[in-house]
């Protein structure tokens, strides 16, 4: 009986064992199909801020913006109060846009701040505050007039969020515009507190 009954034993540990073994088997290939069905997901949640509207669109490039920009290229210089801006680069864009990108330096002894520069317009220098929103283009050959960007939400596409310049500090600022039509080479720029200036559309 003693033989039976180890022999019975041990059928019975192996099958514990082997149910165990099958167990783990499973849930490992279940890991790998979470995995894999997990990766569909991945993909597209990374793909959909390559789907966003217009305006997002620029968003992203805004982000990039300046990376290509020699800041040693003075296509222009206008003076505000204790401010100067400095324009290096007004590039038509493929996308449609033309982005303007400068710096714009503190040459006071005194704190500046950036409030004005988002313009007057209630809905976008309210979701725009301290940016440089408030910048037109003007094309007077095609008699038209362009503001900066935005998104649905009246987001500008613009640098945001510029904290007051100490004396000495400069800051880089950029914006984008829809492209005036692509005779139009120069146009004239305005942001508030500045000086207008003209500027040559390359690209």
């Amino acid at each position: 009986m003693s033989i039976r009954r180890t022999a019975r034993t041990r059928r019975v540990v192996a099958a514990v064992s082997l149910t165990a073994a099958l167990a783990l088997a499973v849930t490992a290939c279940g890991s790998d199909d979470g995995g894999k069905t997990k990766d569909p997901v991945s993909s597209s949640s990374s793909s959909t801020p390559n789907k966003p509207s217009d305006g997002d669109k620029g968003v992203q490039e805004d982000t990039s913006a300046g990376d290509n920009v020699d800041p040693n290229v003075k296509l222009a210089e206008v003076r505000g109060s204790g401010l100067t801006l400095v324009i290096n680069q007004v590039k038509r864009d493929s996308g449609g846009f033309v982005t303007v990108q400068g710096e714009i330096k503190n040459v006071s002894d005194r704190t500046q701040n950036s409030s004005a520069w988002a313009g007057t317009e209630p809905s976008v220098a309210g979701n725009n505050s301290n940016s440089v929103a408030g910048a037109t283009l003007v094309d007077t050959a095609g008699k038209k007039r362009y503001y900066v960007l935005r998104d649905t939400e009246s987001r500008c596409l613009c640098t945001t969020g510029i904290l007051p310049l100490s004396a000495g500090e400069s800051t880089p600022i950029f914006m984008q515009f829809p492209a005036p039509p692509s005779t139009t080479t120069e146009v004239d720029f305005t942001l508030p507190t500045f000086a207008t200036t003209s500027l040559k559309i390359s690209g």
